[in-house]
């Protein structure tokens, strides 16, 4: 069974980040370099992780003109990363799978941000339930080619069905049951995640935070066992 663990590597500097890759390494699956860390390190950072042989989800969520993402797109492809993520958009999503081409990189689309609630939808305009918009783009996502999908683990389930046994299904938003919930509104347990159909789970301060990290990846996993 393949390690479900993603460590969001969200710290400020890739001195941080490489410590905690050295703690982690082996003890997880892939490690999420988001905007923060990019911006700090560059594409130069992240060929230094895939070269020591670190699996790395790049969560950039691009989105801009076509052209844009699909140049863009092959770019990434070239820096040996496994995930990218890029917006739930038609065009966008279009866009990457003709920029991935031929390489191993898989395309994840983002649903709804986790951090956002009803009202956070009804803000932007949308006058649709978040369930709702969920299930339009991942059914958008098939439609495109797109590989897999980022959501909440509380629509996970339905994303499942909608998406089919072959898609890759990325949950952030999941803590365990004594784990503070911090900017996250729409959450979930490990074990509730994995139960429900999700593949990989975006973990980041229970574990980067932790006094040992590697330790409680290992209290994670057997929670996931265990449920």
């Amino acid at each position: 069974m393949k390690n479900p663990i993603i460590v969001a590597l969200d710290v400020a500097t890739t001195g941080e980040a490489a410590r905690l890759v050295e703690k982690l390494q082996g003890h997880v699956g892939p490690f999420k370099v988001g905007m923060e860390l990019y911006a700090a390190g560059g594409p130069q950072f992240v060929r230094e992780l895939t070269a020591s042989g670190a699996d790395v989800f790049l969560d950039m969520k691009f989105y801009d003109i076509p052209e844009t993402v699909r140049r863009a797109t092959a770019q990434v492809a070239e820096l040996g990363v496994k995930l990218l993520t890029v917006h739930g958009s038609g065009a966008v999503m279009r866009a990457a799978v003709e920029g991935k081409a031929g390489a191993e990189l898989r395309l994840l689309a983002v649903t709804v941000l986790t951090s956002f609630d009803q009202q956070d939808l009804a803000d932007l305009g949308y006058p649709c339930l978040i369930g709702d918009l969920v299930s339009l783009r991942v059914s958008k996502a098939r439609e495109a080619g797109i590989d897999g999908i980022v959501c909440s683990p509380l629509e996970v389930g339905s994303v499942r069905r909608i998406a089919g046994p072959e898609a890759v299904l990325v949950t952030p938003g999941v803590r365990s049951a004594n784990a503070a919930q911090g900017d996250q509104k729409r959450v979930a347990t490990p074990a509730e995640a994995i139960a429900d159909g999700a593949d990989y789970l975006v973990i980041g301060r229970q574990i980067t935070r932790a006094s040992d990290p590697a330790e409680e990846a290992a209290r994670i996993l057997e929670e996931i066992k265990a449920g």
